[in-house]
């Protein structure tokens, strides 16, 4: 007899293995466009810096993530003599596991022939990203402090400061798209989102969750915890081998994560003009587009100090993500 598993919000019940299937699928795509990322990245850096990038391994390069891998898997996986071994190892692992259970809940697109275009839709799917998004900062946390080093020790720390400073304004962010589609699951914001988008009414929300993706991620301008003319390789410094490889991986899958979540709150999601199997090349290139800025912003802009790091969550963009939830209360009970 085969097990059918109730989707929350969708009226209807999925095979545990179209579940399965789905979930094999999505990660496929998903792993596949991870080195991809890479590459491009660098390319694309190496454009905006007048250079060639990476164009030795393969045709023009393509295939250097392929040579990066090798490389991590042949390096030795060693451990410090001071660290403790349990969370050493433990450390790299958190992240990737927070980074795989936040890109479930991302809508690819609508309910068609009795199967949901996503990993899981649940109805407080928001809530459920904030969670396992923090399991991230354990693993960091974990790893840093366990490494026996105080360049390990200085960036986890940062790290910590700077997740717990930022992920406040991202929720807020948040808020003023959850008040006006009055959903926590994303597949209802998407659907709330018919008419017009919601980057249109919410985008100071839009810019301020970006601004704090930009540090839940450690990415420039925001990249203190890993600041190499400061702190070697910050958090990640002890580690080596496919463990050190293990917490790059984490940072594209969290580029990843938060360009889908803002694409599904503020960018209208899966829409888009054309048939319904378009629904999930749609998401992908608003994900892609986004994942640009991510890219754009890294060969633009220095890296802060860290009390304008401080400054800039604690009296800018909390204040603002504030304000602009207040503002929007008074809207959605007025109209």
């Amino acid at each position: 007899m085969t097990h059918l598993v109730p989707l929350a919000d969708t009226q209807f019940a999925e095979s545990i293995w179209i579940m399965v299937a789905k979930t094999i699928v999505i990660f496929a795509v998903i792993f596949a466009i991870l080195p991809i990322l890479t590459v491009v990245e660098r390319k694309l850096i190496g454009r905006f810096q007048h250079r060639y990038g990476p164009n030795r391994v393969g045709p023009f390069g393509l295939l250097q993530p392929l040579a990066d891998v090798g490389k991590l898997i042949s390096k030795e996986s060693f451990r410090p003599e001071n660290a403790i071994s349990t969370l050493f190892v433990l450390g790299p692992l958190l992240p990737v596991l927070s980074g795989v259970l936040a890109l479930a809940i991302i809508p690819w697109g609508d309910v068609k022939n009795g199967v949901g275009f996503y990993g899981i839709d649940v109805p407080i799917g928001i809530l459920y990203f904030f969670a396992v998004g923090s399991i991230a900062f354990y693993g960091l946390l974990l790893g840093g402090w366990s490494s026996g080093s105080k360049y390990s020790l200085l960036g986890a720390m940062r790290s910590a400061a700077q997740l717990i400073s930022y992920e406040v304004s991202m929720g807020l962010a948040l808020l003023g798209v959850i008040m006006m589609s009055g959903s926590l699951s994303l597949v209802d914001v998407v659907h709330a989102q018919g008419g017009v988008w919601f980057i249109a009414p919410q985008i100071v929300g839009f810019l301020i969750f970006m601004l704090a993706g930009f540090a839940e991620t450690n990415r420039t301008p925001f990249d203190m915890p890993e600041a190499d003319a400061e702190l070697v390789q910050g958090f990640m410094t002890e580690y080596g081998g496919m463990r050190f490889g293990s917490f790059l991986l984490v940072e594209y899958m969290e580029i990843l994560v938060v360009s889908g979540i803002a694409a599904a709150m503020f960018l209208g999601g899966w829409m888009g003009p054309g048939p319904g199997w378009l629904d999930p090349i749609w998401m992908l290139i608003k994900m892609l587009a986004l994942v640009f800025v991510f890219i754009w912003v890294r060969a633009t802009l220095p890296r802060l100090r860290y009390d304008q790091l401080m400054t800039l969550g604690w009296k800018v963009l909390l204040p603002l993500a504030t304000l602009n939830v207040l503002v929007t209360a008074i809207l959605v009970v007025v109209t």
